[in-house]
């Protein structure tokens, strides 16, 4: 068995679902009501937290945080008595506060809702997120002469205006998209309202004859693909010997409400024959991640129901699930119906669901990660924020329309994948079971939006051969892995019949990046070789604007 492969999945509210103040004030008040239903417990947790503290005053309690816990790295935590205390004092807190949730007679899935709030609560109260329990960011302020608190306030002031309040991740000036972002060279040869199709100029004299067609999620713009030189798929596949054609998907308004499933299917279909056209070739090798994934697996299935899948030759889905279950973060701790219809309300009112508030809800899944740490280095420390691409990327958000963001919320809810023919699409009832090229199935080990096994899950849905690979990284640091700078890992068993952890206890671990794997599975679909050309579209299909297009800066 790996024993260095994460087995728990734990549970996290899903982005496009999202998470409301009703929410967490109703699990708020759940753990109220059963806190007086049960006083016995909270007596019981109240005493041992007394007793904790005793301890504590005594020298002699052993509480110490996670070696993975960054925010306690500062030295004062073990070596002044004050910093040591203040911290023991927090970590006996919250054990008795999690203890207390944990022996509350409630289902699963309201302690797992409880444990989620009471957990934000005692995050926000750490030590650290204080001037005063920070001793860094004293540090600071004394040998700065005050200067970084002043830099932190005028950082603080400038998130309220500019960034909703929440801590900037990032210095958005280090970089442009164009200038030092998706920059490698291509050209847009097709555009239609819902996307533009990127063609990306050969570097090698002889090229793949099958294209690669790579589908990017709507939920962000479609450059993680192409990011920096040493990051960029694009690159990549391009280095090794590929075609590569990308779809960048429009940016859209409330005008474009009525946007569904079915029309970025329509869309995808239209721009795979202008992909073959272009290239003269038989079929295209697919990719898709997250939300394009779920948009390319329907645009699979709806293909085979037309009898045009053999356009299609394979296709990869990365860190994508298609079908759920209530116990896994898919749907998540809050998704019930109520909720549900609650976000779908507020889009269709709305005409979008608005991006920012999708990757606020993303930042409150990790908050220490992604909140708590910038607001320590933003405003105590009054440090810049990073200069970092993904991070660029990740805050450059887009908006759904309310039509797919309905369609989105239904196939979480529904489960439309496993149930064959529940989902149409222009009348073609949708069948993955009979989608029959080759498919590739990645998930991340570390990954809290889309857990490995429920990714893992989406191997028994379709009708052809499946191969499911994990790479050892989070949900886009398990992407972004090119072999240049790899220290991580990847792990593979054949035998996609059993079960998540059984597969699992049967893959062999092989070192560093993945992609060379997937480049090799990639050459086994893409029937030989042709004559790379200089020249960006066809006849038919002329060039529209050099990439990266226009709809990327909308």
């Amino acid at each position: 068995m790996n024993t260095n492969i994460k087995q728990d999945q734990g549970l996290a509210f899903n982005p496009v679902i999202g998470l409301s103040v009703e929410d967490v004030q109703k699990a708020s008040r759940e753990a109220i009501r059963q806190s007086l239903m049960q006083p016995a417990i909270m007596l019981e947790q109240t005493a041992k937290l007394w007793r904790d503290f005793y301890y504590i005053a005594m020298n002699q309690s052993k509480l110490a945080p996670s070696s993975r816990d960054r925010r306690f790295a500062d030295e004062s935590f073990r070596q002044n008595p004050l910093y040591a205390s203040l911290l023991k004092t927090w970590l006996a807190w919250e054990q008795r506060m999690l203890e207390w949730v944990d022996a509350l007679d409630m289902t699963e899935i309201e302690r797992e809702r409880t444990r989620f709030i009471v957990q934000l609560y005692v995050d926000s109260l750490a030590p650290t997120n204080f001037l005063l329990g920070n001793p860094s960011a004293l540090r600071k302020a004394y040998e700065s002469g005050g200067s970084s608190l002043l830099n932190g306030f005028k950082q603080f002031v400038e998130d309220v205006q500019e960034n909703g309040g929440m801590p900037s991740q990032v210095d958005k000036r280090a970089f442009t998209v164009g200038g030092n972002l998706a920059t490698t060279e291509g050209s847009v040869v097709f555009r239609i309202p819902v996307l533009e199709l990127i063609q990306y100029q050969p570097v090698t004299k002889m090229v793949k004859s099958r294209p690669v067609f790579i589908v990017p999620p709507q939920i962000n713009k479609y450059y993680l693909y192409d990011l920096s030189e040493h990051n960029s798929f694009v690159r990549y596949l391009l280095n090794e010997g590929f075609q590569v054609f990308i779809v960048s998907w429009r940016n859209p308004t409330a005008e474009h409400r009525d946007w569904g499933i079915a029309s970025y299917v329509e869309a995808l279909d239209q721009a795979i024959d202008v992909c073959l056209e272009i290239s003269g070739q038989d079929a295209v090798n697919t990719v898709g991640a997250c939300a394009g994934g779920i948009t390319l697996s329907a645009a699979l299935g709806y293909f085979q129901g037309k009898g045009t899948l053999k356009r299609v030759k394979s296709m990869t889905l990365m860190v994508n699930v298609l079908e759920s279950e209530e116990d896994d973060s898919v749907l998540g701790l809050f998704a019930s119906k109520g909720t549900i219809e609650s976000a779908r309300s507020q889009s269709d009112l709305m005409g979008v669901m608005d991006g920012r508030e999708t990757s606020k809800v993303f930042n409150w899944m990790r908050p220490n990660d992604l909140i708590w740490n910038y607001h320590v280095s933003n405003y105590l420390h009054g440090e810049k924020p990073p200069v970092f691409d993904v991070l660029y990327w990740n805050n450059d958000t887009t908006r759904l329309p309310a039509k797919l963001h309905s369609d989105f919320l239904d196939i979480f809810s529904i489960n439309p994948f496993s149930k064959p023919g529940s989902l149409t699409i222009n009348g073609v009832p949708i069948d993955l079971s009979s989608v029959d090229c080759d498919v590739l199935i990645t998930g991340g080990t570390t990954d809290h939006i889309t857990p490995w096994q429920a990714c893992y899950r989406s191997t028994r849905l379709f009708g052809g051969k499946v191969t499911y690979l994990l790479s050892t990284a989070g949900h886009i640091q398990s992407l972004l892995n090119p072999p240049t700078s790899s220290k991580r890992s990847y792990f593979l068993n054949e035998d996609v019949s059993v079960t998540a952890d059984e597969w699992v206890q049967g893959a062999k671990e092989h070192s560093g990046s993945w992609w060379p794997f997937w480049s090799d599975w990639l050459t086994q679909h893409a029937n030989g070789e042709v004559e790379a050309t200089d020249k960006f579209g066809s006849h038919k299909y002329k060039p529209i604007a050099i990439a990266p297009g226009e709809y990327v800066f909308e």
